[in-house]
């Protein structure tokens, strides 16, 4: 008998750590491959890493709600014939040294001189690195800290509190002082009166809601409002729909044709396909359009459909319907929800006529698309104006000012009407 080592797997570009919620089997069971041996979280999305080899599980590296790092062993597992103990380790130091690079090109780091690995100090993950670098924290004040993770090690949580502590500290001391009042930019305190009922933000949620807040602080936030004659896309959906079901079982939506639509737009307008690095602009080469999509329990994830301009209306249909279903069962794997480069959010589906979208960082701009609903409308002909009904949808185009300016904002969401105004 020999031992197998299995570590956390990549789980998507840019994510350097998962958060264990819970584990799938315990010390003694025996997996088959394929089997789920835990569930992990990353900020994107929950997923199940799975075994790779039949065996028992011999021993658990962590806790549940521990913070593991991408390509640290989480579990060791007795299996018949060789193992992978010497190759497991090599891997492991190869993955580390390729992933430490990338961390420096994504976000901030504690600077060479100071860098724990080098000089001793206890191990540090990536994301506690980053946290203190921003918030001007020692290597040797971080040391300093009581971590409450595996074998004391610090989390994020530990450096949190250590901070909101360390807030205290000084507010306490310059309230103290003689000084001039300034205005202050933190929540209002909340009153609780009788009958209210307290609810503790599901972690799905506070990841949505710090993303959004994340976003509003990154991005100076524009949006451009339109209104669309859908005439065209009504009667060519009616026409065609039935089609669809019969010939490739699947339903035809006006999101499939909006997403078609914009995607035919963005080709013309690559500076909506973009992100800011720093002081750069990064053109996107794939056109990676992200669905806003509601959850069963009210929450929001966004899904990505990759490559959306090399694919055919029918392609687009199929794995539309696929990625969306799947993510409303929560089977979506972590690279499906990574790589968006432009996002539409429909809210059609909630009689909704229009509403101002939040930029999802660190894409450029957000479309969206509100219901269908016949008007009363001027329709203009040879014989001049006459009044009639159509059916008319508002969109809503929200852009990042610091790149897209209102010029390019507004020919961009007309190019979209104008096609939907055409369609085929």
């Amino acid at each position: 008998m020999s031992t197998y080592k299995i570590t956390v797997p990549a789980m998507g570009e840019g994510i350097i750590e998962v958060t264990l919620i819970r584990w799938l089997k315990n010390i003694g069971d025996i997996v088959e491959i394929d089997d789920p041996i835990a569930e992990v979280a990353t900020d994107k999305v929950d997923s199940e890493i799975p075994s790779p080899v039949k065996g028992i599980i011999k021993e658990l590296k962590f806790e549940e709600g521990d913070i593991a790092p991408v390509g640290e062993i989480m579990a060791i597992l007795e299996v018949e014939g060789e193992g992978n103990d010497e190759v497991e380790i090599k891997e492991i130091e190869t993955e580390i040294k390729e992933l430490e690079p990338n961390i420096t090109e994504e976000t901030p780091e504690i600077d060479s001189d100071n860098d724990p690995s080098t000089k001793g100090f206890k191990y540090f993950s990536p994301l506690v690195r980053n946290i203190a670098k921003v918030e001007n924290i020692s290597v040797q004040e971080l040391d300093k800290i009581a971590g409450s993770g595996k074998d004391g090690r610090l989390t994020k949580e530990d450096l949190d509190k250590y901070l909101l502590e360390r807030s205290k500290v000084k507010d306490e001391k310059a309230s103290a002082a003689p000084i001039q009042k300034t205005e202050t930019t933190s929540a209002a305190p909340v009153t609780k009166m009788s009958g209210d009922r307290v609810e503790e933000m599901s972690r799905m949620r506070k990841l949505i809601a710090d993303h959004m807040v994340q976003s509003v602080h990154t991005s100076p936030h524009v949006t451009s409002f339109i209104e669309v004659n859908m005439s065209a896309v009504v009667k060519w959906r009616d026409k065609n729909k039935a089609e669809f079901l019969s010939k490739d079982n699947e339903k035809l939506t006006y999101t499939h044709i909006i997403t078609e639509v914009v995607s035919k737009a963005l080709q013309e307008f690559p500076g909506i396909n973009t992100s800011v690095d720093g002081n750069s602009i990064v053109y996107r080469k794939n056109i990676n359009i992200g669905l806003a999509t509601v959850l069963p329990d009210g929450n929001l994830i966004v899904p990505v459909i990759k490559n959306v301009d090399e694919k055919s209306l029918s392609g687009i249909v199929r794995s539309v319907n696929d990625t969306v279903n799947r993510a409303r069962n929560n089977a979506l794997k972590p690279d499906e929800i990574q790589g968006g480069t432009f996002t539409i959010t429909n809210l059609g589906g909630f009689d909704t006529i229009i509403g101002t979208p939040i930029i999802n960082q660190p894409q450029a701009a957000i479309l969206a698309v509100g219901t269908i609903r016949k008007q009363v409308v001027v329709v203009e002909g040879e014989q001049g104006d006459s009044i009639g009904i159509a059916p008319m949808m508002y969109m809503a185009l929200t852009y990042d000012h610091r790149i897209v300016d209102g010029a390019m904002g507004g020919l961009f969401i007309k190019r979209i009407k104008e096609l939907l105004e055409n369609y085929k």
